[in-house]
């Protein structure tokens, strides 16, 4: 019996949002783990993956070299010895379990202990950084939507999950309401991510994701008029999407909007309401809000 661990390596890349996928993808053709964090300072990210030392270095060159000529990005690979008892400290230390509201539960994969009674838990891959809980405007939207349960389930509810990111707001709509649930994005790692979350968390049957431009794609075009939709995404995007949204509602529907600063909200606002919508709440998490609109019956 070999008693001693084997040696590991941690390989990282920076890399601007458009190489992502492809240097994930190779990262991963050597790694066991393999995880990516955004600097919203920059925009870029970082991907960083554990192996063991010297596995697979043929296979990681090839696709070091590929990801380069697909992307027209070119990086070196830093290589950091790491310990496998430090690697799992590390990803505790920064994915400890989030509390939501008096309703959900966020929880890495790395939490074996029981579940928090009385609360929906939403089970995400600790190392994927974007939509993980941990942004104010995601907890925003949580908040949103544990404020809607009690009237939502009353009738049928058609949902969408407008850059759904991680999936994680379609997924908690979809275990909360127990409906079907169509996430779109326009980024196919995105898609990727949120699929494998949907059935890491019981809820593949129900979230849909898709990939898809906004409101001028037909999938979300024809799926609708939606009870509910989310739009974590942008002020600018969402001013300019208004007068679709309007149309994309059903009457009695609900909007929740958010990835706004306080300062952005009341244009966002104001751009919805000249289509016809109202203001139920606005959410303050500093510095963001969360708008809940909803269209007259």
């Amino acid at each position: 019996m070999n008693r001693h661990p084997r040696q590991l390596e941690c390989l990282s890349v920076t890399v601007p949002e458009e190489a992502l996928e492809a240097y994930e993808a190779a990262l991963g053709c050597a790694c066991d783990t393999v995880g990516f964090f955004r600097d919203h300072a920059t925009g870029t990210w970082r991907i960083e993956g554990v192996r063991a030392v010297g596995a697979k270095d043929d296979e990681l060159t090839g696709a070091l070299a590929l990801a380069a000529t697909v992307t027209g990005v070119t990086v070196a690979a830093t290589r950091t010895p790491t310990h496998a008892d430090g690697w799992l400290e590390r990803t505790r230390a920064a994915f400890p379990e989030q509390r939501i509201g008096r309703r959900f539960a966020i929880r890495g994969t790395h939490l074996i202990d029981a579940e928090p009674s009385g609360r929906t838990t939403l089970i995400l891959d600790a190392g994927v950084a974007f939509g993980s809980g941990e942004h104010n405007s995601t907890r925003g939207c949580l908040l949103a939507l544990e404020r809607l349960l009690p009237r939502s389930r009353r009738g049928p509810c058609r949902i969408l999950d407008m850059g759904t990111g991680s999936g994680i707001l379609a997924m908690a709509a979809a275990k909360t309401l127990r409906r079907p649930v169509l996430a779109t994005d326009i980024e196919p790692w995105a898609i990727r991510v949120s699929g494998q979350n949907a059935r890491l968390n019981g809820v593949r049957n129900l979230v849909r994701p898709m990939l898809a431009d906004g409101w001028r794609a037909a999938v979300v075009r024809k799926s609708g008029p939606y009870d509910l939709v989310f739009g974590n995404i942008l002020a600018r995007p969402l001013r300019l999407m208004a007068r679709d949204l309007a149309r994309g509602l059903a009457a009695g529907g609900t909007a929740i909007l958010a990835g706004l600063l306080r300062v952005q909200a009341r244009d966002v606002l104001a751009a919805h309401r000249r289509n016809g919508l109202v203001l139920e709440r606005m959410i303050h998490l500093e510095p963001w809000t969360t708008l809940v609109l909803r269209k007259p019956a």
